[in-house]
């Protein structure tokens, strides 16, 4: 992985090249952090941006037609489809560099993550690394969302949001620190995916023999969406190509992925059966038998609760945190039923495009 490239004056050695792609849309609010946090990385190597820019409607092409006249380094390709996978595509095939790094507009950067992860990528021979996620958040809502993001109980237990995560080989890779070769290689990230698109890529190398890797050291900080019905709709339209996912790869999935949806249908079982067991139509046997069913949802508002106990802030705070796990638990479980009966046609994440 050489680059013929100069590194910075008081490099020991010739790093490789690392282009950073980022998908934009909307994201006025975020833009100019996450970009100065990847000009603003400790790494003696050559850098570039590329941003892969949708039809934003909030301002966002001003504050990228700004950047791009202060930063040499930044380059822009147009998405006018808005989807992520085939604008990281088109930022991934005018790349200069041997070493891709995803990154979000929603995030910013460790001073040293591309340095650690250039390193582990060199050390390991991995063909896809990623790190840790931490979501960070303002006062209210968004700091609710941000604690479920950061809890074990809120997202399910996948290893780049675990805090004491172990370094090995991984599932899958959170942003993705990559080599360029073994991205040609695959036809790059599939386009006929909304969302998604990283897993289903970190599973396409896994079976063609390349290795996947969690380093915990490396630190993504991440803005979650910052009002409720902004979480419904992308935690909903994330559970719709995950049973999308499903169809294709039937259970090569994780089991963590059926939990949410199984949740649902037996509270969806439960509310059915309310008026037949207050109207006392079933045998007695037959209705204590069906009143299982309610062991599931108290055992989780159960978990819930010590959840919320668990976290931080006033009672106000942890309302909030409960009620943002809950939608994310039920929005997403309620896309996966979607997805997998149906698939996921053209459902889309609005949480970027409507207020």
């Amino acid at each position: 992985m050489s680059d013929a490239a100069d590194a910075r004056p008081g490099a020991s050695a010739v790093l490789p090249g690392v282009t950073y792609v980022m998908p934009v849309l909307n994201e006025v609010d975020y833009l100019e952090a996450a970009v100065r946090s990847v000009f603003a990385q400790h790494y003696d190597g050559p850098v570039e941006l590329v941003l892969a820019v949708g039809p934003s409607t909030d301002g966002t092409a001003e504050v990228v037609e700004r950047l791009v006249a202060e930063e040499a380094r930044l380059r822009v390709v147009d998405n006018p489809d808005t989807d992520i996978p085939i604008g990281l595509n088109r930022a991934i095939a005018v790349a200069r560099y041997p070493v891709i790094v995803r990154v979000d507009a929603h995030t910013t950067l460790a001073p040293d993550y591309t340095s650690r992860g250039v390193a582990t990528l060199e050390r390991t021979g991995a063909a896809s690394l990623g790190g840790i996620m931490v979501a960070t958040g303002r006062p209210g809502f968004q700091l609710a969302v941000a604690r479920a993001y950061n809890s074990r109980f809120g997202l399910g237990g996948g290893a780049y949001h675990g805090r004491h995560a172990k370094e090995g080989p991984a599932e899958s890779a959170y942003m993705g620190i990559m080599r360029k070769e073994a991205l040609d290689a695959l036809g790059g990230f599939d386009e006929s995916l909304r969302r998604g698109e990283d897993w289903e890529l970190n599973y396409r190398l896994r079976h063609a023999g390349r290795l996947v890797w969690l380093d915990p050291h490396l630190v993504v900080s991440y803005w979650p969406r910052s009002t409720w019905p902004k979480l419904v709709r992308q935690f909903f339209a994330t559970g719709v190509w995950r049973g999308e996912l499903v169809r294709r790869l039937g259970a090569r999935n994780p089991l963590r992925f059926f939990a949410p949806p199984a949740l649902l249908v037996v509270l969806v079982l439960g509310l059915l059966l309310v008026p037949v067991l207050v109207l006392g139509v079933l045998p007695g046997w037959l209705a204590w038998l069906l009143s299982a069913v309610y062991l599931g949802p108290l055992l989780y508002l159960g978990l819930l609760g010590v959840a919320a106990l668990r976290s931080s802030g006033g009672l106000a705070d942890r309302l909030r945190f409960m009620l943002a796990v809950a939608t994310m638990h039920m929005s997403w479980g309620a896309g996966f039923l979607v997805g997998a009966v149906r698939g996921a046609r053209d459902v889309v994440d609005t949480s970027r495009t409507e207020s």
